[in-house]
């Protein structure tokens, strides 16, 4: 009967240690968080955006562009699997893709562009100082690439980070282009579960 007990007791302490144990997260972690930079920027819709607007929220950002070829609608395939894994809490989250080429990603095209992916995303355009800064601010690479012997006539090379700000406006976490969905999504679900004290 001792024995019995005893087993039952490491058994309670074994599992009550387990939930304790700090939850590790998958992406790249800022430590300590940073404020995230604002965008002042227009969305597809024309409406002014400000990051603080989605306080409550997780936002999760992407530069890219609407010509892109191929990180790009990869990246945002994985960003519309993460809001339909993410069920209910999907309404806590909001995805932000920022244009690295601000002449040809007009608010026309950013909506039908976006659309494809979920409705829900917002598109951010503006000024080229505007965005310039941003990209400083993130550390975004954007170059442009001339294609002289396509119909396109250039590209843009660029950085494929997604990045995480959490409900009070920290920047907390980024991933590397290619990141499984299943690790952004449980990354995303800790910071719904521990939101960050304002």
């Amino acid at each position: 009967m001792q024995r019995w007990f005893l087993r039952f007791i490491v058994l309670i302490a074994a599992l009550v240690l387990s939930g304790c144990t700090a939850y590790e997260f998958r992406g790249t972690v800022l430590e300590p968080p940073n404020p995230a930079p604002e965008l002042p920027l227009t969305d597809q819709f024309g409406r002014d955006f400000r990051l603080s607007d989605y306080r409550g929220k997780v936002v999760l950002l992407f530069f890219g562009f609407t010509h892109c070829p191929d990180i790009c609608p990869t990246a945002l395939g994985d960003l519309k699997r993460v809001m339909e894994k993410l069920g209910n809490n999907a309404e806590k989250v909001q995805v932000v893709f920022v244009s690295v080429d601000p002449e040809r990603d007009t608010p026309d095209l950013m909506q039908r562009y976006l659309a494809s992916f979920n409705p829900t995303f917002l598109g951010l355009n503006g000024d080229r100082v505007i965005l310039e800064q941003a990209y400083k601010d993130y550390g975004v690479t954007v170059i442009r690439r001339d294609l002289p012997n396509s119909g396109l006539g250039y590209t843009i090379d660029h950085s494929g980070y997604i990045y995480a700000i959490d409900q009070v406006g920290n920047w907390r976490l980024l991933w590397a282009h290619g990141t499984p969905v299943d690790d952004i999504v449980s990354d995303v679900q800790a910071l719904l579960r521990n939101p960050p004290r304002s």
